[in-house]
């Protein structure tokens, strides 16, 4: 396996290669036409970005003489320099030892530059004017240079993304013939069934590696932002980061992008005191803001966390009610946990005024649902005077998703298992009507619970989701299920497996009923549908 070193140092070869071939191309270009603005400018971009790319692996040769190179190019933009026949020799002669510099990182017995090439580069560089510039003799060139073409390619997304959906497409073909050759006791076909599993599941992993990216690449950027927003406010901030190297899927990456902003600005602007305001209350005037990243399993979990004032649960609660978002004495009787998700509500603010975007809940549903469309979640934990903390618990891959498989009424259904806690039984005993639902104490908590076949098969007017007459046996099989820091037991008919499976949308009309996420195909040939825990736990919230 290679070491993060020696992937970055492929991916700059790759990249440097390309600024060579580029530089050449912008160079000839510029000797027919010195006053092409256009070449210049790309031909001084390349060379700056190639000049601060080397320096920051490590490769100081390179960067010195593409910084030579780039002053000389400056000089020329600047009209200080005339781009005479004379220049434009050494000029080449300076590009071609970049790209003998980057083809020769690992070769021990290249020598140092030429000496004669380097002189003439510094007197380009520092010298201003036509008149005072002695070139040396210049090298010949080498007309009979051998071509090479990088090890390493550059794959645009849309590409893997179709890629991707053909594996999964493959992946449900490939559970069938499994399927069926279990049927037919088949050992030829059990075989190679077998084989076309490995190969499938190689595949699917292949691909999916190859749409990863260090975190590092959004992480790096928050430094210099959460600087100018602390500049902005006043306020003195330190930022600190873990997890740099962690990787994730690049459209995953791509979809918390204005997420995270959203979180970090808030902590910055509505979390974190001044630091007047941290002293008095016995902080140390800096505040703390961590952003770190870490595997869990197939997850990936971001962790954003402050020391600021955190949030008035009391103050969460009267807004909640105000709104009529939910009854006074239910809402004495929640959790803090569950009280805090009302902050994900939209519209749901702590400001006195609307007008005044100082609440810290505001556009939080912009960021909950941005992390529901991957299949993610998202958590708050928050302590008055001490602090907050945002988790969220991202999907390795956003077309194919571990799944708990089970039945309800004869038909198949799943759920994502990054919405699924547990899975336990109970008596029938145990469960408890309370008003319009029912509710079980799982695990010294108190969890409301609903008969899946009620709620996916009766009209809505005729719903009792609180009737235990209804239930079959005295032992129910319950899946907990949680979202926006609220649990659910969802009782079915039977229990399966945990599967990878592949989400495909639902046609018309089936696409505007709320409590379905999507469809996939089982190996055996059945339609499995994909049940939307999002939606089921909404639908429980308006209820009560």
């Amino acid at each position: 396996m290679k070491s993060r070193e020696q992937e970055y140092k492929e991916i700059f070869i790759a990249e440097a290669l390309e600024y060579y071939d580029a530089l050449n191309r912008h160079i000839s270009v510029l000797e027919k036409n010195p006053q092409d603005d256009q070449a210049l400018a790309e031909t001084f971009r390349l060379l700056h970005n190639l000049k601060a790319n080397a320096k920051a692996i490590g490769y100081l040769q390179i960067s010195d003489v593409s910084h030579k190179l780039e002053t000389a190019f400056s000089l020329i933009r600047s009209k200080e320099l005339s781009f005479s026949q004379e220049v434009v020799a050494v000029l080449f002669d300076g590009i071609d030892l970049l790209g003998d510099l980057i083809t020769n990182i690992d070769n021990d017995t290249y020598g140092e530059p030429d000496p004669v090439l380097m002189r003439n580069l510094d007197i380009i560089v520092d010298s201003l004017s036509d008149s005072t510039i002695e070139l040396a003799k210049v090298q010949k060139y080498n007309t009979a240079k051998s071509l090479s073409l990088s090890d390493l390619i550059y794959i645009p997304i849309k590409k893997l993304d179709h890629m991707l959906n053909l594996v999964g497409e493959l992946m449900i073909d490939r559970d069938r013939i499994i399927s069926l050759s279990r049927e037919l006791d088949n050992d030829e076909l059990k075989n190679v069934s077998s084989h076309l599993y490995r190969i499938t599941e190689d595949l699917q992993y292949s691909v999916m590696g190859a749409r990863l990216v260090n975190i590092g690449s959004l992480f790096n950027k928050f430094p210099r932002i959460v600087r100018d927003i602390a500049i902005a406010e006043n306020k003195e901030v330190n930022l600190v980061l873990e997890g740099q190297d962690i990787q994730i899927d690049r459209n995953i990456l791509q979809i918390i992008t204005d997420s995270l902003l959203h979180l970090v600005r808030n902590a910055v602007n509505h979390g974190i005191e001044s630091a007047a305001e941290r002293v008095k209350k016995g902080k140390p005037s800096t505040g703390q803001l961590s952003l770190i990243a870490r595997n869990d399993r197939d997850n990936v979990i971001i962790t954003l966390e402050d020391d600021g004032k955190g949030i008035d649960l009391k103050q969460v609660r009267d807004a909640a009610i105000e709104r009529k978002l939910i009854m006074p004495d239910v809402a004495k009787a929640l959790p803090d946990t569950e009280m805090l998700s009302f902050l994900f509500e939209p519209g749901f603010s702590l400001a006195k005024e609307v007008t005044e975007f100082s609440g810290r809940g505001v556009g939080l549903d912009v960021v909950k649902n941005a992390i529901d469309s991957m299949g993610g979640r998202i958590s708050i934990n928050s302590v008055k005077g001490k602090g907050t903390t945002f988790i969220l618990q991202l999907p390795t891959s956003i077309a194919v998703k571990g799944a708990l498989l089970f039945e309800v009424d004869n038909i198949f259904y799943a759920i994502p298992l990054i919405h699924t806690e547990q899975v336990v039984a109970i008596t029938t005993d145990e469960l408890h009507e309370v008003g319009e639902v029912m509710v079980a104490d799982i695990k010294g908590e108190t969890v409301t619970v609903v008969y899946l076949h009620e709620l996916l098969n009766a009209e809505e007017a005729d719903m009792r989701l609180g009737d235990k007459s209804k239930l079959k046996g005295q032992i129910q099989n319950i899946i907990v299920v949680s979202y926006n820091n609220r649990k659910l037991g969802l009782i079915v008919d039977k229990l399966y497996r945990q599967q990878d499976i592949v989400i495909k949308p639902l046609s018309k009309p089936l696409d505007t009923i709320d409590l379905y996420g999507g469809v996939t195909l089982l190996g055996t040939g059945k339609v499995c549908l994909v049940l939307d825990v999002p939606a089921i736990t909404r639908f429980f919230i308006t209820r009560r």
